[in-house]
């Protein structure tokens, strides 16, 4: 669904700060791009002005990263809807996310299913005011990167149905014109370099710091030996690091564990 304007794929506003990307990258799998470094205000000036150019209730812009699967965005919701998506993990069985990821056409909402997820997503959405009725436009780039452009409108029917004929050409521009500015922008380019190392990677190099042997480690952990060598393997390749010392020195440059 949109959760502020856009897809409601979107983003973690509730604990992501500017200064931890890291940390929060590793605890969730949404991310709000305006609360990053360097963020550009555009993006979601761009959206509001996409809204009133086109005569919509909300436009959202949602993207996957490629690399581990979570999603960032900017929408034109309010605050309250966008911490309820968040905090009851609608994202996950958000249809008009769901269906907008398998597809290279608009997704018109009227066409979804109307089945338990469709139901309380919009449910709730309807509790906050939010219709509906909506178009996602899905966007794909050529490093395999996904995003989707959806909007919403209240209009009846037949006055939403000439609308829709109307912007669907305009919409469809739009939403490559905003994929291509996030893609480009640093604060997506921070997401996308940051490893996404499982918990048991970090616990493990987090050990490591403090100046445990791998032997150590597989006992406090309740594991064996050759799985924490498993799991320092996987860290190294995923922090592009030749040795474990690299791997830890790289991952506390990184903020994703703290010096032992």
């Amino acid at each position: 669904m949109v959760t502020n304007g856009l897809t409601l794929l979107s983003l973690d506003w509730r604990t992501l700060r500017m200064n931890k990307l890291p940390g929060a990258y590793l605890d969730h799998d949404l991310f709000d791009l305006g609360a990053l470094p360097r963020a550009s205000n555009d993006y979601l000036g761009f959206l509001f002005s996409v809204r009133e150019k086109f005569g919509l209730d909300d436009v959202a812009y949602a993207g996957m990263n490629p690399i581990n699967g979570s999603i960032f965005g900017h929408v034109t919701y309010g605050d309250a809807w966008k911490t309820h998506y968040v905090q009851m993990g609608l994202h996950r069985i958000d249809p008009t996310l769901l269906k907008a990821r398998r597809s290279i056409a608009p997704v018109d909402w009227s066409r979804l299913e109307r089945d338990d997820d469709f139901r309380k997503v919009f449910n709730d959405a309807s509790d906050f005011g939010i219709s509906d009725q909506g178009l996602t436009i899905p966007v794909r780039g050529p490093f395999g990167d996904v995003g989707g452009l959806s909007v919403t409108s209240s209009l009846s029917r037949p006055e939403w149905n000439k609308l829709k004929a109307n912007v669907i050409v305009g919409l469809q521009s739009v939403a490559v014109h905003m994929h291509d500015m996030v893609i480009r922008s640093d604060s997506l380019s921070n997401l996308l370099k940051t490893p996404n190392l499982s918990q048991r990677e970090v616990e493990v190099l987090q050990w490591i710091s403090a100046g445990k042997a791998q032997q150590d480690i597989a006992d406090i952990l309740t594991i064996s030996y050759r799985t924490v060598e498993v799991h320092l393997r996987s860290a190294r390749h995923k922090l592009y690091a030749l040795t474990t010392a690299q791997a830890v020195g790289r991952a506390i440059a990184m903020g994703l564990i703290y010096p032992g």
